[in-house]
């Protein structure tokens, strides 16, 4: 059954889709990580699973100042998650493949989220945003 609402069309997003993917391969790569830099991982993988999250809350909250602010929060999160898998790679804790691997999807997510936010400070310029939720009734 596919649940659908107004406060989950966050999941049709793009960037949303692309940073649930980043956090999965986040997760695949730090989670065998060993014990020692067990911290690590952990925090790494939190840094990618922090950009979806971030999404997801601007976008329920339905202010567009509030939403604006969110994505700003995963921007920097998508800077904090860049700074811990590019250390590791530098201290030989994940291969060259694995560092290919995330760096070009984290790549596509940042540019996604600039772009995202420029198309909604233009929105915010030209007072094109309604903060309220619309029901639209029809005649039975």
């Amino acid at each position: 059954m596919d649940r659908k609402n107004i406060n989950r069309g966050f999941r049709k997003l793009r960037v949303w889709q692309d940073s649930v993917a980043l956090y999965v391969l986040a997760y695949k790569i730090f989670s065998n990580f060993p014990f020692e830099i067990k911290k690590v991982a952990s925090n790494s993988i939190d840094a990618a699973h922090s950009i979806s999250r971030n999404i997801a809350e601007g976008y329920c909250r339905r202010s567009l100042k509030e939403y604006l602010n969110h994505l700003n929060f995963a921007l920097g999160s998508c800077g904090e998650f860049h700074s811990c898998y590019v250390s590791c790679h530098f201290a030989d804790q994940i291969a060259r493949d694995e560092f290919e691997q995330l760096d070009k999807l984290h790549y596509k997510v940042e540019n996604q989220l600039i772009k995202l936010i420029e198309s909604l400070q233009k929105k915010q310029e030209d007072k094109q945003w309604e903060n309220n939720f619309h029901v639209k009734f029809q005649n039975i």
